[in-house]
């Protein structure tokens, strides 16, 4: 099996690199752009359907040709900023497309990028591009910069983007590895629930809280966002306020990945052999203005994510399911009754049955993946002795992204 992985570092350019990469990110910026804009004059003359790859490719030329300044962009760089342009012509088309065919969604030609939009420089093949030798980075057209190995890359690097990021700056290198992944009989399923009160209830009635991270840093980020506001549009001080207000962010993207890893890690750890989850609806769901910007804090389609490619990788399954009146339906007995979401407590008066809403949901989750096998539920020894389940027993948790869940 060929796994894929991702391995993030922060890197150290000194003042000369760091121009070298911001001019390139530029750069690149302007190469979409000018493509965009000479795509987007062609299709408003004709409605021109056929902006295919030759087209495109007929452009490039073109820009080329006006502007040589862009040959200080790698050519696989160019090539990268290409192709990127090309996926968003054909994510339009599908959509317009679906939109003929009577579905409710936005057309939504392609957008010119800004320079705040436009942050990663991408090198597609290892070809002699860029290397690492000790704790050094070489990257072609850019030249040498230290980097922060804090762990060792494993298998075939594929890959590497140059991200910047609220000032910093960090190599992503993408790799693949060919390993066995082990077989594991599937005795003990579970449920998950995702929800907003507590972040996942499971079906053996455990339920994990994730920190409001957004709660602790609200104030300054509204403060920074008031700063911004104000200032006038191309100035330096807004230039400084906006890069303080990234900071801000970024700090809580990264609480919340930590956590989710963790919580990953910890559930796979803990004695599990597969994974029943919600089949999510994210844009559906966000229709609830109300709700809206809490369902995208909270990560889940992340979550289900991370948790899928390590489940995997140690041999177990993350099935999903249609979730629908899982809420509703009574785990006990099977019926349905209306459930508000400001009804915390499922209580079914037919068969007597109370128990919290989302513990309810997660048990119908993984009745519907395993028919209710008896036993499901069962806890046991981990199916990976050489690490330590992390869950010793049934309660309820309040995960801090400072520490192991």
């Amino acid at each position: 099996m060929h796994i894929k992985k991702a391995y993030k570092f922060r890197v150290y350019p000194d003042a000369k690199r760091q121009d070298e990469i911001d001019e390139r990110l530029i750069l690149a910026q302007q190469l979409y752009n000018k493509l965009l804009e000479k795509t987007k004059s062609e299709y408003e003359k004709s409605k021109n359907s056929k902006i295919n790859k030759s087209t495109l490719n007929r452009y490039m030329k073109e820009v080329i040709n006006e502007n040589g300044g862009f040959l200080k962009l790698y050519s696989q760089t160019r090539q990268e900023v290409f192709i990127r342009l090309q996926k968003a012509f054909q994510n339009f088309f599908r959509r317009v497309k679906e939109k003929e065919l009577g579905k409710k969604v936005k057309a939504g030609f392609p957008r010119f990028k800004s320079r705040d939009r436009y942050r990663t420089l991408i090198y597609p093949q290892d070809n002699g591009s860029f290397s690492i030798e000790k704790d050094r980075l070489r990257v072609a057209r850019i030249g040498t910069m230290k980097i922060e190995l804090h762990r060792k890359i494993e298998g075939r690097v594929k890959t590497l983007i140059i991200k910047k990021e609220a000032g910093n700056y960090y190599a992503i290198f993408t790799t693949i590895k060919e390993a066995e992944v082990p077989k594991i009989e599937d005795t003990k399923s579970v449920g998950i629930d995702l929800g907003l009160n507590s972040f996942i209830a499971l079906s053996d009635r455990k339920m994990i809280e994730k920190q409001k991270f957004m709660q602790e840093k609200k104030k300054r980020i509204a403060r920074w966002q008031k700063i911004v506001a104000k200032r006038h549009k191309g100035s330096k001080r807004r230039e400084k306020a906006k890069f303080k207000l990234q900071r801000e962010w970024g700090y809580i993207n990264s609480q919340s990945n930590d956590y989710l890893h963790k919580l990953s890690n910890m559930l796979v750890n803990s004695g599990y052999t597969s994974f029943v989850v919600e089949k999510l609806n994210i844009q559906s769901m966000v229709k609830n203005h109300n709700l809206a910007l809490a369902i995208y804090r909270a990560s889940w389609n992340k979550f289900i994510r991370l948790l899928s490619y390590k489940a995997e990788s140690a041999g177990m399954k993350v099935i999903e399911i249609d979730a629908r009146d899982t809420s509703k339906q009574c785990s006990n007995c099977g019926n349905i009754q209306d459930m508000p979401l400001s009804k915390r407590i499922y209580i079914y008066n037919r068969c007597g049955m109370q128990m919290d809403r989302d513990v309810n949901a997660s048990i119908n989750i993984l009745k519907r993946a395993t028919s209710g096998q008896e036993g499901s539920h069962a806890w046991g020894d981990s199916v990976r002795p050489h690490q330590e389940a992390v869950i010793a027993e049934p309660r309820t948790y309040s995960a801090d992204c400072r520490g192991s869940p």
